[in-house]
């Protein structure tokens, strides 16, 4: 079996900042991580490793050069090889000039039985760019995924929803997104360090080297294109505490309240 996850390198949002005057996100100095649902997906195709013989796990990614850092973790964790795809041609890439360069560096790699991708980016939050693979490369998926099971050749999905889940059943090859209460990430390993940094594992693509159509790549092939970006402006206000018994505090809570006329 040959599973493809993609992973995203993105900045620890906790962290990210925004410039007052430019609009743009400061990177500088900003330290960069696996996405979180990405490292799920990675998680759930190592744990059918885990369980079934002759299973490959690749890892993807497009980025920069210093998104192989993101590789190495991967590589430690238990993926077989890793693959970045690294050109300038990609920089400026919206959510379907992501999707087509990913679906071309997978049909690049040949066979595959699931691709397992993040449900979302957290510096982007759209969920876009996994169905999107999966429209480019004709396959079924199945998004939110919160638990998973091989059934007869087939996967077997618990999707989750707002108000409960739906159980899906797909042939493979398939699609799947994952979502943070799949499973529980599992850390590198010491050995597994060490392979990653020995950097053989670890190929670096360029848009020519996967064919990708130049036309629907980067920025120039971006339909998408951010106007602006800015931090929203705080409430402001004071507030009060209330004292006294419950009922004391109901009562100066309506005398507020009228005073304000909220009612």
């Amino acid at each position: 079996m040959k599973i493809i996850v993609c992973i995203k390198q993105v900045p620890d949002t906790n962290e990210v900042r925004i410039d007052p005057v430019k609009g743009t996100l400061i990177r500088e100095g900003v330290p960069s991580i696996i996405n979180p649902d990405d490292r799920n997906a990675l998680e759930e195709a190592l744990k059918i490793k885990d369980e079934l013989e002759d299973v490959k796990v690749t890892v993807l990614s497009m980025g920069p050069p210093q998104a192989e850092v993101a590789l190495v973790e991967a590589i430690a964790m238990g993926a077989d090889e890793a693959i970045l795809l690294s050109d300038r041609a990609f920089a400026g890439s919206d959510t379907w000039a992501t999707s087509t360069a990913l679906s071309a560096g997978i049909k690049a790699l040949g066979d595959f039985d699931i691709i397992f991708c993040g449900r979302q980016a957290i510096d982007g939050d759209t969920a876009q760019v996994g169905p999107q693979i999966a429209e480019h490369l004709s396959i079924p998926q199945i998004t939110y995924v919160e638990d998973l099971k091989f059934q007869g050749g087939k996967v077997k999905a618990k999707r989750a929803l707002e108000d409960g889940y739906f159980v899906v059943e797909a042939e493979l090859p398939v699609l799947i997104t994952a979502i943070k209460e799949l499973n529980e990430p599992r850390y590198p390993s010491i050995k597994g360090i060490y392979e990653g940094f020995k950097g053989d594992r670890i190929k670096v693509l360029s848009a020519k080297d996967i064919e990708a159509d130049e036309d629907n790549i980067g920025l120039d092939g971006s339909p998408t294109q951010v106007n602006k970006s800015f931090t929203p402006p705080g409430r402001g206000g004071e507030s009060e505490i209330i004292e006294g018994s419950p009922k004391e505090q109901a009562r100066q809570l309506i005398v507020r309240l009228k005073e304000e006329k909220f009612i």
